[in-house]
């Protein structure tokens, strides 16, 4: 079609010549969406347009092109060579207060490493305050545990009660797309005994976890949220991370819904249900990691694991008011995960306190399996050490004011005290710095993420039945299968630029901090349940603080720090250097407790919310 319409590129200034100081004269671009909400009948009536031999390759020309895709990525000019894989060569940085763990140690002997690096109790931070809700903490059940007050029998017994009132009406929470009871419970009479014994493998053995349904774990299919993947591709082993959880005895609780394919924001899915947000269960948890970041923000699991592509594990958790750490590309083993966005997707980890986060973190580390790329020599593994009363010193935020400021009001607003609040209690600074074509990064992003999934499933999209798909998820599919290979090399040499950009901003400052999402939770609506539904206006918003995460492979960690006027989770990002997990660790402890000791009242009500909303609770 371009021989049609021929539209003009841009033309890139090579990276020398861009400024990313603050007084810089580069333009900021917001979303560029030209693309109107569709559910229902129309979302059908599109999907068969798109599909149509006729009408899909003008229609989608025409698409790209009010997208600006055609203008700042297929016809765009720029050197740069191509980066396709964001491996990180190792640079062994002093990093402040860490401890450098042996590569050759098992998964719970890591673990015990990690709880060691815990001050004795981080409960004496929240001395005078009465919350009344909490949720329960790893440590917390291998207490209980140990002291023979609840085992892990009875949780299970509790868990599976709990998991099923919620996923009937009136909650018809939808939080998971395959739980075997049986299971569950073999997996805990085991545990059980172990504790009778005086034998437990960590303090992660009995501990419920749940895991993405984009991540191999036994027994259960991987469905990917499809109903035909796993007729396929059948699961016959745990993914490697899984079976480190395994190893430290960890209960695996099943399998949690997602976005089709991780292909959107919201987390509807027309096959398995609506993952609804538990503090309102008309607003939707978020993309594509939904169901782990509910279950956990529900309480029936103090750990989930997710896949992030495209913000999917930090985006949920901001929306639910968790805590999301995305590690650095290649940190985590991915074997046995779907290849589905090879060069952008890493296992993630949601949780309710950073502190749950950094011990499964810990026990999934390690050598990487042989079949997964690396940049040469393995990254040696550090692991912070927290003090109670101490965070890190002279910590260096980076922040760019007009993305900063790029999302609603009530998010800017709590972003920004939360923000100033590190300031002030310990004396942090910040950064004021320039990052070019966020705009730009977004639209390589989806070119990239686009064609990988395209080509990951071509063989098996050839002969499926359409019918077989959401109708949302048949629409991204024509779009991602609509990128050339013109288009994902120009993507590559954004990446690349990008890449040297962000690696400059690191040589002023430890971490880039921003808001995790444009907007909060929002409706689901009645037309979206049975089809789906198209909304790139409120995905964009969502995906515009993430993208770097993926696209670059570099570490981030989103930590809540207040509500809007609705009472909605709001998140704050810290995205680091690549290997930097100790210090953005540090720095979302600091951000999670230091705040909650300085805003008493805001905690309080954070807490209440929870209880009030009918469904969170502990399991104990």
């Amino acid at each position: 079609m371009g021989w049609l319409f021929k539209e003009e590129g841009l033309v890139y200034k090579s990276v020398e010549e861009v400024d990313l100081g603050p007084t810089s004269h580069e333009l900021y671009l917001r979303a560029h969406v030209k693309a109107p909400r569709m559910a229902g009948l129309m979302v059908k009536i599109f999907a068969w347009f798109l599909e149509s031999r006729i009408f899909g390759t003008l229609l989608l020309y025409i698409l790209k092109r009010n997208n600006l895709i055609h203008k700042l990525i297929t016809n765009a000019e720029l050197e740069t060579l191509p980066l396709f894989v964001p491996l990180h060569p190792f640079e062994d940085r002093k990093e402040e207060e860490v401890k450098c763990i042996d590569s050759d140690l098992s998964p719970p002997e890591q673990v015990q490493q990690a709880v060691n690096c815990l001050p004795n109790s981080a409960e004496d931070i929240f001395s005078g305050i009465k919350p009344c809700f909490r949720w329960w903490t790893v440590l917390d059940y291998s207490r209980a545990y140990t002291c023979r007050k609840i085992t892990p029998r009875l949780v299970a017994e509790r868990f599976i009660a709990a998991v099923h009132e919620c996923c009937n009406p009136p909650l018809q929470m939808s939080f998971f797309i395959n739980y075997n009871v049986e299971d569950i419970l073999k997996q805990a009479t085991e545990s059980t005994l172990r504790y009778e014994r005086g034998q437990p493998i960590s303090v992660l053995d009995g501990v419920p976890i749940a895991i993405k349904d984009e991540i191999d774990c036994c027994p259960y299919p991987t469905t990917g949220g499809t109903k035909w993947l796993h007729k396929v591709r059948p699961c016959t082993d745990d993914a490697c991370c899984v079976k480190r959880l395994r190893l430290c005895g960890a209960i695996l609780v099943g399998k949690t819904n997602m976005h089709e394919l991780g292909a959107g924001t919201s987390g509807i899915n027309p096959h398995y249900g609506v993952t609804r947000n538990p503090y309102d269960i008309t607003k939707i948890s978020g993309g594509s990691s939904s169901g782990s970041a509910a279950v956990v923000a529900a309480g029936l699991c103090p750990v989930a694991l997710g896949v992030d592509g495209g913000g999917s594990v930090r985006m949920p958790a901001a929306l639910c008011g968790v805590v999301g750490l995305k590690p650095t590309f290649g940190r985590i083993p991915h074997s046995g995960v779907l290849p589905l966005n090879w060069t952008v997707g890493m296992v993630g980890i949601l949780a309710g306190t950073i502190e749950d986060a950094f011990i499964v973190y810990a026990a999934m580390n390690g050598r990487l399996p042989s079949d997964q790329p690396t940049s040469g020599v393995q990254p040696k593994l550090y692991f912070p050490l927290f003090h109670s009363t101490k965070p890190i010193s002279d910590v260096k935020l980076a922040k760019y004011a007009e993305w900063f400021d790029d999302c609603r009001d009530d998010i800017r607003i709590c972003c920004s005290k939360a923000l100033n609040k590190l300031q002030e209690h310990y004396g942090w600074k910040i950064v004021e710095v320039t990052i070019p074509d966020i705009e730009v990064m977004r639209l390589a992003h989806y070119s990239t993420i686009g064609s990988e999934c395209s080509a990951s499933l071509s063989s098996h999209l050839e002969k499926l039945n359409p019918a077989e798909l959401g109708w949302d998820t048949r629409v991204a599919l024509s779009v991602y299968s609509s990128f050339s290979s013109k288009e994902y090399i120009k993507a590559q040499k954004i990446r690349n630029r990008q890449m040297q950009f962000h690696m400059n901003i690191f040589a002023q400052a430890d971490v880039i901090v921003s808001p995790t999402t444009g907007v909060t939770a929002y409706p689901i609506k009645d037309d979206a349940l049975e089809t789906g539904e198209l909304d790139y206006i409120n995905g964009a918003a969502l995906v515009r603080f993430s993208i770097a995460g993926n696209f670059l492979g570099l570490p981030a960690v989103t930590v809540p720090v207040g509500y809007d006027k609705l009472g909605l989770p709001i998140g704050l990002q810290f995205m680091g250097r690549p290997w930097s997990e100790p210090t953005l660790i540090h720095i979302a402890s600091a951000m999670q407790y230091g705040i909650v000791v300085i805003t008493t009242i805001t905690y309080m009500f954070m807490q209440d919310r929870r209880e009030r909303s009918g469904l969170i609770g502990s399991l104990c």
